[in-house]
């Protein structure tokens, strides 16, 4: 397969222990769903007297680390390589599997190159648009517009749980609303929530980066410093961070995250909220759903609504 893949394909592999090699395959499957290739050597002897009745086995196979399995996964060009590793590094890591994701063939500056050409304006639901920077020629009608510097990862407006986020902002934000934006990412879910209302808004990421994106996208759609505060730190672990940040209480907060956050968060997170505010959680994929579940339950959350999309599950719950 890979003579077939030319320069504008990106190539994946993704290290990972040869026991957990049909679980990240099966992941990994869900990302290209064409195909992919996996190198599985801890069953070499047996399975070349099986399958070619031969104990003479390539020295070179024989030096291949029997613990450790490669699935190589192809991006074509018209796909964000970045947003698959992202899904993948999530989807592994809520599962407990150990990985490594490297990217060949392509260089990084290529990958951006070719996926601007794919990425065009996105409606979501009923209000919203997503426009790249790059896109001049768009037909909005009455929708609000997100204008997008997006990057490379998650918050392009393009996969499952930005999506669910979007559409669940779009029902649910008031015009007056005060909204918090837990590991805002690009920044793309507290200024869609300013766009369609919301008086005020404040975004937390732990990724200085992260913030810096955040306040570029703010300002190239006209959201001005005094109703949009980003600020760098962990609400969960820094109690005076946590304080900070709640000192004036929302109507609504959102995490777009993984569960492994949205769990411990859960219960913390009401020192930030007004009495019957929103808690609308999602980056969950779908076999933590009773983890999450569990949570907010036992934190006192009453859950509103439950959505589903593509192996991702968010959460609406009332504080």
């Amino acid at each position: 397969m890979t003579d077939q893949v030319n320069a504008d394909w990106t190539e994946l592999q993704v290290t990972i222990p040869a026991a957990d090699t049909d679980r990240a395959g099966d992941i990994a499957q869900m990302v290209v769903p064409y195909g992919i290739y996996i190198e599985d050597y801890s069953h070499l002897e047996e399975e070349a007297m099986e399958i070619a009745h031969i104990d003479l086995i390539d020295e070179d196979l024989l030096k291949k680390d029997r613990t450790k399995s490669i699935i190589h996964v192809y991006i074509s060009p018209e796909e964000n390589p970045a947003e698959a590793i992202s899904f993948l590094k999530e989807r592994f890591e809520a599962v407990g599997i150990e990985n490594t994701i490297t990217a060949a063939n392509c260089a990084e500056e290529d990958w951006i190159n070719n996926w601007k050409k794919y990425f065009k304006p996105i409606p979501v639901g009923n209000r919203l648009l997503v426009r790249p920077m790059w896109e001049d020629e768009y037909e909005a009608g009455d929708r609000v517009v997100l204008h997008l510097e997006p990057g490379l990862a998650f918050g392009t407006g393009t996969h499952e749980t930005t999506r669910l986020c979007m559409e669940l902002l779009e029902k649910y934000v008031k015009p007056g609303d005060t909204m918090l934006d837990m590991g805002c990412g690009s920044g793309i879910l507290s200024i869609i929530a300013l766009l369609l209302g919301a008086k005020e808004a404040s975004a937390t990421d732990v990724d200085v980066h992260a913030v810096e994106a955040a306040l570029e996208n703010a300002g190239v759609n006209g959201i001005q410093s005094d109703v949009y505060t980003v600020l760098t730190g962990d609400v969960i672990s820094d109690e005076d961070f946590r304080h900070t940040v709640g000192e004036h209480k929302f109507d609504m907060v959102l995490a777009n995250i993984f569960a492994e956050i949205i769990i411990p968060l859960s219960g913390v997170v009401k020192e930030m909220m007004k009495p019957g505010a929103l808690f609308i959680t999602s980056g969950i994929i779908d076999e933590r759903e009773e983890d999450v579940r569990k949570a907010l339950t036992e934190n006192g959350f009453e859950i509103m609504e439950v959505t589903h999309s593509g192996g991702w599950v968010s959460f609406t719950a009332k504080a």
